[in-house]
C-alpha cells in the first residue's frame, strides 16, 4: 500500500466512501463524487481504461441525472 500524507477537507471525509470514485494520474487525484452507490458502481465500470478529460465529461452527464 502507497498513502500519501494531506490535508483532506472535512466535507470530502463526511461523505460515504460508497459514494466516491477515486481515480489518481502521476499529478493528481481526484474524486468523483455520486448520488447513490449504483450510480458510482456504474461510473466505475464505465469509466475503465479512460483518461481524466474523458472522465470527466462522463462525470458531467451523470450530474446532470
Amino acid at each position: 500500500m502507497i498513502c500519501i500524507k494531506t490535508d483532506v477537507p472535512k466535507e470530502l471525509n463526511e461523505i460515504d466512501d460508497e459514494l466516491k470514485a477515486i481515480y489518481h494520474s502521476k499529478d493528481t487525484v481526484c474524486f468523483f463524487i455520486l448520488k447513490t452507490r449504483e450510480l458510482r458502481n456504474k461510473f466505475i465500470e464505465e469509466t475503465k481504461g479512460m483518461n481524466k478529460s474523458e472522465r470527466e465529461k462522463i462525470y458531467e452527464q451523470y450530474n446532470n441525472q
